[in-house]
């Protein structure tokens, strides 16, 4: 037996360039790309590509970059703890 993927529907008015954006920064820094390289290249296609590609590629440079920020703050908070009671 087999389940169906359901697709969800485009929501928030977006154009479908802005989940292309998207998608492409996510597949980038999945396969490697670092957080410098993917700001240089969203700076590369603010100037070269379709507004809306580019506005759905910076978020989600952006997003990375907070959800590293996040980590670093999270492990920093664990490593204080950790550190408070071994003395």
């Amino acid at each position: 037996m087999s389940l169906m993927t359901l697709a969800t529907t485009i929501t928030g008015g977006h154009d479908p360039a802005y989940y292309a954006g998207r998608a492409d920064a996510y597949d980038e820094h999945t396969t490697g790309a670092t957080l410098d390289e993917l700001t240089t290249r969203a700076a590369h296609i603010t100037d070269l590509h379709d507004p809306m590609y580019a506005a759905g590629y910076t978020a989600r440079v952006l997003e990375i970059r907070h959800e590293n920020a996040a980590r670093t703050a999270t492990e920093a908070d664990i490593a204080h703890h950790l550190l408070a009671r071994a003395a």
